[in-house]
């Protein structure tokens, strides 16, 4: 099998949780990746861990900024595109407000908390494309255009009380999705989504890191026989969707559930 090229890759949220993850794997595999997350403290620690796994620091390169500020995004991407010498592969949407997840529901939820989780999590995403473009398009020296993968949830498509803000702004982001692959087509920019249901990422975080906390830490035999796969996501998972999407040219306005066959599973009250 042909070795992976190496690639640009631009992720929003990655000083924690996925993001990380995702990030450390990338660079992992011989990629360059341009980290975005809004907490200095995570990402600074996750700047340090990186440094000590990755051969050369030179292949990272980590920007504070809060995605519910228009100007901030696009200060944020021309330092990227001059990280990866205005030439970036992959943008992976990935960051999310999810505050008042399970606790806010339409009866009780603020103005405030509902317009940060569609700026966070549907106008962000957008705006991140927008100014991403000019270095995903395809052009003379570039034949193929680059990619964008946007990071919605199954709650998208399923629902638990108190979600409102948060299944709205990933369901939006869907449409989105679908959207701008046709519009982008012809700019050789492939749009498509994944949806994560359970993935365990307790790990991937300063606390854990200083606590040595493995992977599996909380996690109990029952939780992972929930999933039909037999057992709770982890990073990985969503890593082998992330490279199925890049690798994969004649996919476009596709959508990747990644939740071990959940929802797919019918569950009656007992």
């Amino acid at each position: 099998m042909a070795a992976t090229t190496a690639r640009n890759y631009l992720i929003t949220g990655a000083g924690r949780g996925i993001g990380r993850g995702l990030s450390r794997l990338l660079l992992s595999h011989g990629h360059r990746v341009f980290l975005l997350d809004n907490n200095a403290e995570e990402l600074d620690h996750t700047a340090t861990v990186l440094t000590s796994h990755s051969k050369s620091s030179r292949h990272f390169c980590t920007a504070l900024c809060d995605l519910s500020m228009p100007d901030q995004i696009a200060s944020t991407v021309k330092d990227a595109a001059t990280f990866f010498g205005s030439k970036i592969d992959v943008l992976i949407n990935n960051a999310a407000h999810t505050a008042g997840v399970g606790s806010a529901d339409v009866s009780n939820m603020s103005l405030d908390l509902w317009n940060t989780s569609l700026a966070v999590n549907l106008t962000a995403p957008m705006l991140m494309s927008q100014h991403c473009l000019p270095y995903l398009s395809k052009s003379s020296s570039r034949p193929a255009g680059g990619c964008i993968i946007n990071m919605s949830s199954t709650r998208a498509r399923q629902s638990e009380p108190a979600n409102e803000a948060y299944a709205t702004s990933k369901a939006g982001l869907l449409g989105l999705t679908q959207s701008m692959a046709v519009s982008l087509a012809p700019r050789g920019v492939r749009v498509n989504a994944i949806l994560p249901g359970w993935i365990h990422v307790a790990n991937e975080c300063k606390a854990a890191d200083k606590a040595g906390q493995p992977w599996e830490e909380g996690l109990s035999e029952a939780e992972h026989q929930w999933q039909l796969t037999g057992k709770v996501g982890n990073v990985e998972d969503v890593w082998r969707a992330v490279e199925y999407l890049v690798e994969s040219s004649g996919v476009t306005g596709s959508e990747i559930v990644v939740d071990g066959g959940v929802t797919r599973k019918m569950v009656y009250p007992e």
